[in-house]
């Protein structure tokens, strides 16, 4: 079984298996529109999807995010069935967890 990576909203790296909580906050400076997903690993919180453009009641955007959430421990559930390192990325145009092998990433860099 291979490793399993978070790719935060800034780019960055966290290990799946250091994720002790995963919440959601509502987002915009105005709080009228948009949400953020965040996972805390090693006491420190990293913000995974900011999606302040989402409009709708807060009741409406929280309830999205719950979903992101949900899919994302469907996500880490699939990537720790796999025998590879896997890296799971937030995709906004699809609004969906993406899995991508280390290997995979690994190809995409010019000798």
């Amino acid at each position: 079984m291979g490793d399993v990576w978070i790719r935060t909203a800034s780019q960055g790296l966290i290990r799946a298996g250091h994720v002790t909580e995963i919440g959601t906050s509502r987002g915009s400076v105005h709080e009228e529109t948009g949400y953020a997903v965040k996972a805390v690993a090693g006491g420190k919180a990293f913000v995974l999807i900011d999606d302040s453009d989402l409009v709708g009641t807060q009741a409406e955007r929280l309830d999205h995010a719950r979903q992101m959430q949900d899919a994302l421990l469907l996500a880490i559930d699939a990537a720790n069935d796999s025998s590879q390192s896997m890296v799971i990325s937030y995709e906004n145009v699809g609004e969906r967890w993406i899995l991508t092998p280390v290997s995979g990433l690994a190809s995409d860099f010019p000798p």
